[in-house]
């Protein structure tokens, strides 16, 4: 989805993000800013990008839960966590960071969805 007055932005000027953990999985939830904003984000964050982002941490799978009636899209993400917070050797053994790389990716979407516009 396209509008004509779209341009490239980071996530994160339009969403903000929550992620937990349990054990090797985190789950990313992506929460927009402006309502109108969502529409393009559940057309331009679906599985195989979330896991091609991480693909650094050879996650094992994603699975993508779409909740339109607040405007958040959750993404849980297997086998992301070295082994999970225990066992990790990460700095970040949570995951907590993670959701910054994501709100990292850029979108398309118009100026006015942007909490910058």
């Amino acid at each position: 989805m396209t509008a004509p007055d779209s341009i490239d932005l980071p996530l994160y000027q339009l969403a903000h993000a929550r992620t937990g953990d349990k054990g090797n999985r985190i789950n990313i939830s992506v929460i927009c800013y402006r309502q109108e904003a969502y529409p393009y984000l559940v057309d331009q964050m679906t599985e195989a990008r979330v896991l091609a982002c991480f693909a650094h941490r050879e996650p094992t799978a994603v699975q993508r839960y779409l909740l339109p009636n607040i405007a958040a899209i959750n993404f849980v993400i297997d086998e992301v966590l070295g082994g999970g917070v225990n066992s990790s050797l990460y700095l970040d053994r949570h995951g907590k960071g993670l959701s910054f790389l994501l709100l990292s990716e850029m979108v398309q979407a118009p100026r006015s969805c942007s909490v910058a516009s």
